[in-house]
């Protein structure tokens, strides 16, 4: 008797699944906007704050497609200015592990590209640990996660920062 082999979703048709899911949070804000109310409930204005360069069109969209797909949760108080707060459902909890987890590859993937190319842009070791120095003081600054801000290693890895 042959067993029947379990087919593997295939993320390439449009009515897979998986694809679909992609579909919810695969865009430049959503991860951003989970990651961020994993640290808890937050209001309007302290998400745009805590999300830098978002704009509040783009906040707001991605927070009602967020809530569409009950993946966020929002509470409106009823006050006078009324009052609202976001937070992640228990299904938009299970996106926070996979989303850290894309973080923490893209951190490692931009360090070892910076090292292997180094050489490439006029780079030596020396020169990219104090870029690297640099980088954490400056998210320090900002108040902000450390690997949000690899943009300031590839800027300084274009404009090759002088060992000096």
């Amino acid at each position: 008797m042959k067993t029947k082999k379990k087919k593997k979703p295939d993320i390439f048709q449009e009515t897979c699944l998986s694809r679909q899911v992609l579909g919810l949070i695969a865009d430049q804000w959503t991860p951003l906007v989970i990651y961020a109310l994993e640290e808890g409930t937050m209001r309007f204005s302290h998400l745009l704050k805590r999300i830098n360069g978002i704009s509040k069109k783009m906040l707001t969209q991605t927070l009602r497609g967020l809530e569409r797909n009950g993946l966020v949760k929002r509470v409106i108080y009823p006050v006078i200015p009324p009052m609202v707060e976001y937070s992640l459902t228990p299904l938009g909890q299970t996106l926070t592990e996979p989303i850290l987890a894309l973080r923490d590859r893209a951190g490692y993937s931009l360090r070892r590209w910076l090292i292997g190319s180094s050489l490439h842009c006029g780079l030596n070791l020396a020169s990219l640990q104090k870029a690297q120095s640099r980088q954490q003081d400056y998210c320090h600054a900002q108040h902000e996660d450390k690997s949000s801000c690899h943009r300031f290693l590839l800027t300084a890895c274009a404009k090759k920062v002088p060992t000096t």
